[in-house]
């Protein structure tokens, strides 16, 4: 066993430790998280007083603009670079979320504030996650990737966990405005890091030749890559067939068998606690050898869970289902993020990433409805299997293309 850090090394004691500037950086994107996941069940309380198309309003005045701007926020991190493009998109909804909680302590929570208050969030997220998700390749060697990004999604998994009852626990306190503060807070605290970190590799470099021209080059560096290529088509597939299993048709099985909402959320659980306990393994041991191959067996291990949920007549098995789905998710998420960061050239980091949350947005946007139609028409077990089905097919095609096998 090698303790070098030009390799990947297992054991406890031997493995090179994350850099400081990352950690830092990842406890600051925490923070942010965690405040941000309150916000949005601050805002989904609101406009669900006003009724489900107002809900699905404003749902929808955040995926619209993050989907459609989505690339050219990535051309705009790789042109200018991702550390000031955060700043940037930091400041903005410091001053957003302020002005929330001011506005909505004076005039409630109007339908029109709701729906502003989306469309901002929406709107720098298109620029900022980009940004954000090439991050850890410009904090991070790359033999340390993986265990970085299991880091991150861990703490991830831990805000969606803790976010939905803090954001309730604000909400009962001082309203739409409590949350708002909260977020506010968060946003400053990342500021502060991000005054700190500052990437080594995060200037921009190749010509420029126009924002949508630069937009479109990543499009076409990714056809044009046999392994980003497949990671993206992957992950394009992981993301219709798998996403919904637990956060559309769980809820929907639940109340086909008449279990309490308690119930479901038990359901929910068991997928976050799969994938939390599967990203605490990585980031603590590594990843497998063959990124690829632990990606693809990820997706077949889901499809068994997610089988399993369908299947289930009781809560204890459904409950099972959806964990062993969460830890086959956990596996998929953790071995293809490196996949895709580290097969980025350094010159088109944001733009792949921007690729990447564009495939998964479009994918999950058009699954939740056909798989939703399909549920009101025959029940929710059907599109429960045909997702399990189309995972492992999914799981199975990447394991049989070598662009994936032999990553």
């Amino acid at each position: 066993m090698t303790t070098t850090t030009d390799a990947p090394t297992r054991g406890a004691a031997t493995r090179p430790a994350l850099p400081r500037p990352y950690l830092l950086w990842l406890v600051g994107t925490q923070a942010g998280l965690l405040g941000d996941a309150a916000l949005y069940f601050a805002l989904g309380w609101a406009a669900s007083a006003h009724g489900g198309g107002a809900a699905g309003l404003v749902l929808t005045a955040i995926t619209v603009p993050r989907t459609a701007l989505v690339l050219l926020g990535g051309a705009v991190a790789d042109r200018f670079g991702a550390r000031r493009v955060m700043l940037a998109g930091d400041a903005v909804m410091l001053a957003a979320t302020v002005a929330l909680a001011l506005t909505a302590a004076d005039r409630g929570t109007p339908l029109w504030l709701l729906v502003a208050a989306a469309a901002v969030i929406g709107t720098v997220d298109a620029f900022y996650l980009p940004a954000s998700g090439s991050m850890p390749r410009r904090l991070v060697p790359a033999d340390r990737l993986p265990r970085a990004l299991a880091l991150r999604q861990a703490g991830g998994q831990g805000a969606v966990l803790l976010g939905a009852p803090l954001g309730g626990l604000l909400v009962t306190a001082g309203g739409l405005s409590g949350a708002a503060v909260a977020d506010a807070v968060s946003f400053g605290v990342v500021l502060l890091v991000l005054l700190r970190v500052r990437p080594a590799a995060d200037e921009p470099t190749g010509p420029r030749t126009g924002l949508l021209r630069e937009a479109a080059s990543g499009v076409r560096l990714a056809l044009a890559d046999p392994l980003l290529r497949a990671a993206l088509l992957l992950a394009g597939a992981a993301a219709g067939a798998l996403l919904p299993v637990v956060s559309l048709l769980g809820p929907l099985l639940a109340r086909a068998h008449g279990w309490a909402a308690g119930t479901a959320g038990l359901v929910s659980g068991g997928q976050a606690a799969g994938t939390l306990v599967v990203a605490g393994l990585v980031a603590w041991r590594g990843a497998l050898p063959r990124a690829g191959v632990g990606a693809a067996a990820g997706l077949c291990t889901a499809s068994a869970g997610a089988a399993l949920l369908a299947l289930a007549t009781g809560p204890v098995a459904a409950v099972a289902g959806s964990t062993v789905a969460g830890l086959g998710s956990g596996l998929f998420a953790c071995h293809l993020g490196p996949l895709v960061l580290t097969g980025a050239p350094p010159t088109h980091l944001s733009r792949v990433q921007a690729l990447l949350t564009l495939v998964q947005s479009v994918a999950l946007a058009l699954s939740n409805t056909l798989l939703g139609l399909l549920a009101d028409a025959a029940g929710a077990v059907l599109p429960t299997l045909l997702c399990a089905l189309a995972t492992a097919a999914a799981g199975l095609t990447a394991l049989a293309g070598p662009a994936l096998r032999r990553a």
